[in-house]
């Protein structure tokens, strides 16, 4: 292909993209207003007015309080926060049931750049999304907690394992469950196929949003009962309800 063919390609690419944006203009996944060209998913304003934790930085903050007398973590964090009604708390939802998984991977790497820089997170080795039991990945196509820890490795530089951690039942949503009703619904659920390579390992532990903590509570007991591990965890968002 000449440069000739190549600049009318590009320009037709161009027309194209004009005309889907005029008649199927990308909008906010938060507050519903039209995106501009250099914007994906969520725009400026929503990102500057991200109701962020700085949880990261607080030993005894929200997320670690939820596992006090439970699994013996070592530090937890989120990255932002929501209450009922919030429109933040759409971001979760688009990541998690609208396919938007690539939203996902960018708010991991934002997350990623503040973790990094605290102290209680750089001795993580590696970094493991809570796993979805296989029928549930199948039919939503991706698993949201990976794409999420893909983003957070972009920037810490970290591996994300995948396959030594799994689902081996398949549970109820745990939306609209107590706190009792979470824990029951995720007992005993989580297996580790081959504890030794975990064996003396810092786990930075990954999920999209923290509510009650059951799901984490019982995925990192799994984890802790092998020799030397220690656990923390990092959530995208902590349901403040």
């Amino acid at each position: 292909m000449n440069s000739n063919t190549k600049n009318k390609v590009h320009k037709i690419g161009l027309y194209l993209g004009y005309f889907m944006e005029l008649f199927f203009p990308k909008i906010c996944v938060t507050c519903g207003n039209r995106l501009i060209r250099q914007e994906n998913f969520v725009c400026i304003d929503c990102w500057l007015d991200l109701p962020v934790t700085h949880f990261n930085n607080v030993n005894e903050n929200k997320v670690a309080q939820l596992f006090w007398g439970r699994a013996n973590i070592t530090h937890a964090a989120a990255y932002f926060s929501y209450k009922k009604g919030s429109r933040y708390r759409q971001l979760i939802h688009a990541i998690k049931y609208r396919g938007m998984k690539e939203l996902g991977f960018e708010i991991g790497k934002r997350f990623g750049f503040e973790l990094k820089e605290i102290t209680n997170f750089k001795t993580v080795d590696l970094l493991v999304p809570v796993p979805l039991h296989p029928r549930k990945q199948k039919n939503r196509g991706y698993n949201q907690s990976e794409w999420i820890a893909r983003g957070i490795s972009n920037t810490m530089d970290l591996p994300v394992i995948t396959n030594n951690l799994t689902r081996k039942a398949y549970t109820s949503t745990q939306t609209n469950k107590n706190r009792f009703e979470r824990w029951q619904n995720v007992e005993e659920i989580f297996y580790v196929e081959t504890p030794g390579f975990f064996t003396g390992k810092h786990i930075l532990l990954i999920d999209d949003v923290v509510t009650t903590g059951s799901t984490l509570d019982v995925c990192a007991s799994s984890l802790l009962k092998i020799d030397g591990v220690k656990v923390s965890i990092a959530t995208l968002a902590f349901a403040d309800i």
